[in-house]
């Protein structure tokens, strides 16, 4: 009876030469490029962090390489990176078989890196540009929010720190006021309004009052120490988070004070509930992302100015184009896009409605009235003349002003058609923004053309299919980091991992085409030679 045959299997086998790791790395493997890219990456000023003298450190250019390849691999945790350095052969060749614990990856992380990953991003676009699958012409943009590391349930609103700290302006002038008028006051609604006072001012009364040569009663004493111990430290917290929170912001979190709280898509709990996030704000171009931004506001319209600043700061240039959807679209966002000559595609609320039938076939829509240019007026869909009344000036909460006109009919009260055409008293008035007006029509005329079509049937598959890709088949929907400083050294390594994982592939792609259309050559050939042996063949029968 035969045996069966098996290898020789030795777990202590000796070679007699060591064997070069990379031996056993495929050709086209991602972790090749990640070592080829970051070779190429200048890192001079992060070397000019490390000090001269003192013990042998880790070589920066290879931690950096093992950081972007574990974003790359979707591995985040540096405990993981640490025990992947001893278990996976790609990480070994990548260390040189060298083994740098989770807090030294750590610190390199977030202590090195924290100054310079918009340069490293920045390199490694400029890489792309210069291989041809970028131009940096046009920018998709489009913003998620992912929730920030802090805890979901320590939260400060501004609003209630307000209101909080009214009440205690009036607790503490209450007792200012029986302090220095020597008076016991049972009732604290009797006591005058005072001006409210800071926590520096309050620090300095109590100082006055303590050392005034005045006796001082035992309620007095009480209510010195309670204005020190209780009133004091809560004014002055009132006041930090007040401070913290900014002109801007409407909440933060207890424990990432640059996190604010915003509704997400992802809830846990089914009930709508905020929870602490950044608002990330991507450019991409043929799903590549070639900018980012994080920001604090929820809102992506606030957020639209800087981050094209931040674009051209990046690169020193603007994009020619650029495509975004109705979370732009606002006077002032189109003002500054009109200034800086850019062509955009950014659409407008009420943009898909308009396309729709029943909105155009609605004669009291103020969109459908004529409007005489010449003579400044509009046409009711009863045919009279809504003429200019008024004009004032709006502020958006942010200091941006529009100018508003008023037009009103002369007489609405027999009109037939004034049951659907509005419900108010009176006569009616519409109330339009000229300057919008214009922004929005020429808006419409850029994305109804041939151009602004194919932007729009990209748009979906560009930012939005990025983001998918990052959230499930990454696996990011938390960041790791705390303050906004982290957050951005964290997505910037996330954006170069992904922007590697991207080339590689399209690499694999072009060089397995290549094979294929090599192959197909050689079977064209082949089958012509069968061919015409057969014709010989068929001859000489």
């Amino acid at each position: 009876m035969r045996k069966p045959n098996f290898k020789e299997y030795n777990q202590g086998q000796v070679s007699l030469f060591p064997e070069r790791l990379d031996c056993y790395i495929p050709e086209n493997s991602p972790v090749r490029l990640v070592s080829s890219i970051v070779d190429q990456l200048d890192i001079a000023k992060i070397m000019s962090g490390y000090k001269a003298g003192g013990c042998k450190g880790y070589h920066p250019r290879m931690l950096l390489k093992i950081i972007v390849y574990s974003y790359l691999s979707n591995t985040y945790s540096c405990r993981k990176m640490e025990k992947a350095l001893r278990e996976n052969i790609n990480y070994m060749w990548l260390s040189g078989k060298q083994f740098p614990k989770h807090s030294c990856i750590n610190d390199f992380r977030s202590k090195r890196l924290k100054l310079h990953i918009n340069k490293l991003f920045t390199d490694v676009v400029k890489i792309l540009v210069e291989m041809g699958y970028v131009s940096l012409e046009v920018q998709y943009i489009d913003g998620t929010k992912i929730e920030s590391k802090s805890n979901r349930y320590r939260f400060v609103w501004r609003k209630s720190i307000e209101r909080y700290k009214v009440n205690l302006h009036k607790k503490i002038d209450s007792i200012l006021t029986q302090i220095e008028d020597g008076i016991i006051q049972d009732n604290a609604d009797d006591v005058p309004d005072l001006e409210p006072i800071n926590s520096s001012v309050l620090k300095e009364k109590i100082k006055q009052l303590n050392q005034s040569n005045k006796e001082k009663t035992k309620e007095e004493i009480k209510l010195l120490k309670e204005l020190t111990n209780k009133h004091l430290p809560k004014l002055q917290e009132y006041e930090t988070n007040l401070s913290d929170i900014g002109d801007h912001r409407n909440s933060m979190s207890k424990t990432d004070k640059d996190a604010t709280f915003m509704r997400m898509k992802e809830d846990h709990m089914k009930n709508g509930q905020l929870k602490p996030a950044y608002n990330v704000q991507i450019s991409t171009e043929k799903q590549f992302i070639t900018h980012f931004g994080i920001y604090q506001n929820p809102t992506d319209t606030r957020t639209f100015i800087d981050y094209l600043k931040g674009f051209r700061t990046r690169y020193s240039r603007q994009s020619a184009e650029v495509v975004a959807d109705a979370g732009y679209g606002s006077e002032e966002n189109y003002q500054y896009l009109e200034q800086e000559n850019i062509e955009h595609y950014v659409k407008f609320n009420y943009f898909h409605m308009e396309q729709k039938k029943s909105f155009k076939l609605n004669p009291y829509r103020t969109q459908n009235m004529h409007y005489n240019k010449e003579h400044d007026y509009f046409v009711c869909p009863m045919g009279q003349q809504m003429d200019y009344v008024a004009e004032y000036e709006k502020s958006n909460g942010f200091g941006y002003i529009s100018t508003i006109k008023k037009y009103r009919a002369k007489n609405c009260k027999n009109c037939h058609m004034r049951a659907g055409c509005f419900k108010g008293k009176g006569n009616r008035s519409i109330e339009i923004n000229s300057r919008l007006r214009a922004y929005k029509q020429r808006a419409r005329e850029n994305l109804m053309s041939d151009k602004g079509l194919k932007h729009r049937s990209n748009r979906p598959i560009e930012p939005e299919a990025v983001f998918g890709q990052i959230k499930y088949n990454k696996g990011f929907n938390r960041f790791t980091m705390r303050s906004i400083d982290g957050v951005n050294l964290e997505f910037g390594l996330l954006a170069i991992g992904f922007n590697l994982a991207k080339l590689a592939r399209k690499i694999w792609t072009s060089s397995k085409n290549e094979i294929l259309s090599r192959f197909e050559v050689i079977f064209d050939l082949f089958k012509a030679k069968m061919l015409n042996r057969k014709f010989e063949l068929a001859i000489i029968n």
